[in-house]
């Protein structure tokens, strides 16, 4: 009775995905695009500078690649495994959209693992080398699927369970577990490719932080100017960007002094510098990184 209550849900919930997956894609064509381009880039990573050198990995992905080594089973079917029993746990924890893009980039990636079971690779003696450019590798490819809004499974599946319910750090706890995964893998591949496989997954997660915040990041400016309006006349024609009036009062004298803050571009905000400099020498220009900004005109909020 259980048994077939259990297979009518998962039949329903087949036909619910299958039915609003032509509309997901339409709308989000664009995300289509980056989670198969970043899972072939994924993909490539693993099967070409990791699996050969009998390196360690990290997450789902690692503990699998474990398993390969030790007892010779196929790859994609071990991840494609863990993935469905992941998805399946979580899968009334995690809204629909993450939900559909994770089950196409976990399928697509299983995919591609098998296709890629036999791709030619570097024959080097330069590990270190090695274990680098397949982290950035990796990193990029995962980094263009998040980016998107998409998931490649795995770890990241639990954790994002996890951190809605309790409230958990996720990189913390993910690093925690990462870090059992390469202890262990000690035991497997030897104590040399276990540290190797440390840099790698360090090289791996400056990438995908990086690729996220790539097109995010802006320099917040604050100028103080004793012609506030010419500025602000600047930023706006010549720059095209728009630009906030702070009230401020001078430390040393007390007098009101009025402050432009604006977001630019590194170019824009170098031409801003050249202006200053020619036009008001004797103002104030401050340069700070932001590392996202979200609103209009920049990254939308969704």
């Amino acid at each position: 009775m259980l048994q077939g209550h259990s297979s009518t849900l998962v039949r329903r919930s087949f036909k619910k995905i299958s039915r609003i997956l032509p509309v997901i894609f339409k709308a989000e064509w664009k995300t289509l695009f980056a989670v198969v381009f970043g899972s072939f880039v994924y993909t490539f990573g693993v099967m070409s500078f990791t699996v050969p050198f009998r390196f360690p990995d990290s997450g789902v992905t690692g503990i699998a690649v474990l398993i390969n080594y030790s007892f010779g089973i196929s790859l994609p079917l071990l991840v494609g495994i863990a993935n469905i029993v992941l998805l399946t746990w979580a899968w009334r924890e995690l809204q629909l959209h993450v939900v559909v893009w994770t089950i196409f980039g976990v399928a697509l990636v299983t995919l591609l693992m098998r296709l890629m079971g036999n791709i030619p690779f570097a024959h080097t003696d330069q590990k270190l080398l090695i274990v680098i450019i397949g982290g950035v590798i990796k990193g990029y490819g995962s980094g263009v699927v998040f980016k998107a809004g998409g998931s490649l499974g795995g770890l990241d599946i639990p954790i994002l369970y996890l951190q809605k319910k309790y409230g958990i750090e996720i990189g913390k706890y993910s690093f925690y577990i990462n870090m059992c995964i390469l202890g262990a893998s000690a035991f497997v591949v030897g104590v040399e490719n276990a540290m190797l496989g440390l840099v790698g997954v360090y090289a791996s997660s400056l990438t995908v932080d990086n690729t996220i915040s790539a097109f995010d990041r802006r320099r917040l400016i604050l100028v103080i100017a004793k012609d506030t309006d010419a500025v602000v006349d600047y930023i706006s024609t010549s720059l095209g960007r728009g630009s906030t009036i702070l009230s401020a009062t001078g430390g040393y004298s007390g007098e009101g002094r009025p402050v432009v803050m604006c977001l630019l571009t590194r170019r824009q905000s170098v031409d801003l510098k050249r202006h200053l400099a020619e036009s008001q020498p004797r103002a104030f220009m401050v340069v700070s990184e932001a590392s996202e900004v979200v609103g209009k005109g920049f990254k939308p909020w969704r």
